[in-house]
């Protein structure tokens, strides 16, 4: 197997902190993401990769076997069935020697005199401890659309198990926020000598919408009317996020920044209810003005007798 450089897969330097090394990782995962790059198999490459990398690096014990050992440590332990087994190299014919093929699931310590003493005259007093060892646990994160987080759904995820990259369809409950983690049970590395296979845990980045805000479950939209609207009232369409456009009442006189409530049409939760959309009234002044418009803009200037900014300074 060719030995892999898990620094350079993040693009860091050896002596990254685990800060720096969760920035890089995120960064590659969200640029080479395959909902992002689809049709690009260097992306889906660049992906796993990091995934790996960051699965080492990102563990302060497998990071220090790793700047000891090198990657093979880790490929050839998995391969053997044995995660985070002892090894050396050196044995016949140059190859790996992994300790518990040799003595089974053995306590090294005791072996060695770590325990109970007595360097190798522990060895011969107990059977070696054999039994099921559950898989590693897999870490990943999964771009979902502002929509699907809001409202739930599923969404398509690619994972790397062993050499295999695998595409997996999570389900996403309403409401998640951005952040959250979902454990996914027996998703995650096989386990050994028949034990369980570990979890997948799904940490959740919901996309921007183009104009939709969440405010904890409570929607908001900014919304342009007319100064006709805003001064004589009107019924005007706006978006929703689960039902397409309503119809909203702008009552007369409404001013600019002003929230209108839409209730139960924010983010969907099963422990609360859906929260609420707020309307933000924007006023859009036109940018010119015809003759005639012009005219009665000016009429109506010498009628309007309240100053807006009186009383506020």
């Amino acid at each position: 197997m060719a030995e892999t450089d898990y620094y350079k897969a993040l693009g860091i330097s050896q002596n990254a902190s685990a800060d720096e090394i969760r920035k890089a990782y995120k960064k590659v995962v969200r640029e080479n993401h395959p909902d992002v790059k689809p049709d690009d198999k260097g992306a889906a490459a660049r992906f796993s990769r990091a995934q790996e990398a960051y699965d080492i690096l990102g563990d302060e014990q497998k990071r220090k076997q790793y700047d000891q050992y090198g990657s093979e440590f880790f490929k050839q332990a998995g391969s053997a069935g044995h995660p985070g087994g002892y090894q050396w190299s050196g044995g016949p014919g140059g190859g790996t020697v992994d300790l518990n093929d040799i003595f089974g699931q053995v306590d090294l310590g005791d072996l060695f005199g770590g325990r109970g003493g007595g360097g190798f005259g522990g060895f011969g007093g107990r059977a070696p401890r054999q039994g099921p060892r559950k898989g590693e646990d897999l870490r990943t994160e999964a771009l979902v659309p502002f929509q699907v987080a809001a409202l739930g759904g599923t969404h398509e995820l690619q994972i790397r198990r062993g050499d295999k990259s695998e595409r997996l369809s999570v389900k996403i409950p309403p409401g998640v926020e951005h952040g959250s983690v979902i454990r996914l049970a027996g998703q995650g590395q096989p386990g050994s000598s028949g034990g369980p296979a570990g979890d997948l845990l799904v940490t959740i980045q919901a996309a921007p919408h183009p104009y939709f805000r969440r405010e904890g479950n409570n929607l908001s939209v900014e919304v342009p009317i007319t100064l006709s609207e805003a001064a004589l009232g009107a019924k005007i369409e706006v978006p929703t996020l689960s039902e397409g456009k309503v119809v909203l009442t702008v009552p007369p006189g409404t001013s600019s920044g002003t929230k209108l409530r839409l209730r139960g049409k924010g983010v969907a939760s099963a422990k609360k209810g859906p929260g609420d959309q707020f309307v933000v009234i924007k006023i859009a002044a036109p940018g010119e003005l015809s003759p005639r418009a012009q005219e009665l803009h000016e009429e109506l200037a010498k009628e309007d007798k309240d100053d807006p900014r009186a009383g506020l300074w």
